[in-house]
């Protein structure tokens, strides 16, 4: 078999199923934030990441159309555990059906990760059948630090370990996303974001096991080359 064929390939259309279309600007308006949805409407991205002060106003403008995803304890990941169940709890009731959580990085740090894990399953109660995805921000992290929060995201019972905020030092690495896949459980998936800014990149991401992708860039680049396809 000619080796070309066994590369992982995507349309663009397959690659926009995989992306959260992510804006998260303190600055972002209401026309920004309609501007993102009718996108990913239009393009059949997975969800639209938006701060939560939004949520309510999408939902009730777009009904179910849009699935709503938003961040919580964003982007620094210190506030207590009871305001991000408080948060999440909100958001849910106001229309969001996945909640993108940033990790306590003091206790990582501190290395309390029995504390992070009670974190997580408090939010993934609060989150019932909806969507959990718990982001580490691995540019602030040990190699050790990354694999002890693998397994604690697993233990904490997330549906997905994500990278990054897009706010850090850096964004996402494969290293890091081939690290995840080592190391997490197997009901846990892996989300990328931050500096995912060309199409080498999403199809990389995506090779390389990510179910989602977070992005802001993605429909920009993918609107003229729905058809084409893309492998790595």
């Amino acid at each position: 078999m000619d080796v070309n064929q066994q590369k992982p390939a995507y349309t663009g259309r397959e690659i926009l199923a995989h992306v959260d279309h992510t804006l998260l600007s303190p600055t972002a308006t209401w026309e920004d934030i309609k501007t993102l949805v009718e996108q990913a409407l239009a393009f059949q991205t997975a969800s639209v990441c938006i701060p939560p002060t939004y949520v309510k106003q999408v939902k009730d403008t777009y009904g179910n159309d849009v699935t709503i995803c938003t961040v919580i304890g964003f982007p620094l990941g210190y506030m207590t555990t009871a305001a991000k169940v408080a948060e999440a709890k909100q958001a849910l009731a106001e229309g969001a059906c996945e909640i993108d959580m940033v990790v306590n990085l003091g206790a990582v740090k501190n290395g309390h990760y029995a504390t992070i894990v009670e974190e997580i399953k408090a939010l993934k109660e609060a989150c019932g059948s909806a969507i959990l995805k718990v982001i580490i921000e691995t540019c602030y992290l040990s190699e050790a630090e990354k694999v002890a929060l693998c397994q604690a995201v697993t233990d904490g019972g997330a549906d997905y370990i994500k990278t990054s905020t897009g706010f850090g030092t850096a964004g996402a690495t494969l290293a890091d996303v081939q690290l995840f896949k080592t190391y997490i459980g197997p009901g846990v998936k892996i989300k990328a974001a931050g500096g995912i800014r060309s199409i080498e990149d999403m199809v990389a991401y995506l090779a390389a096991g990510c179910e989602r992708l977070g992005a802001s860039a993605a429909v920009g680049l993918l609107e003229t080359h729905l058809d084409e396809t893309f492998s790595y």
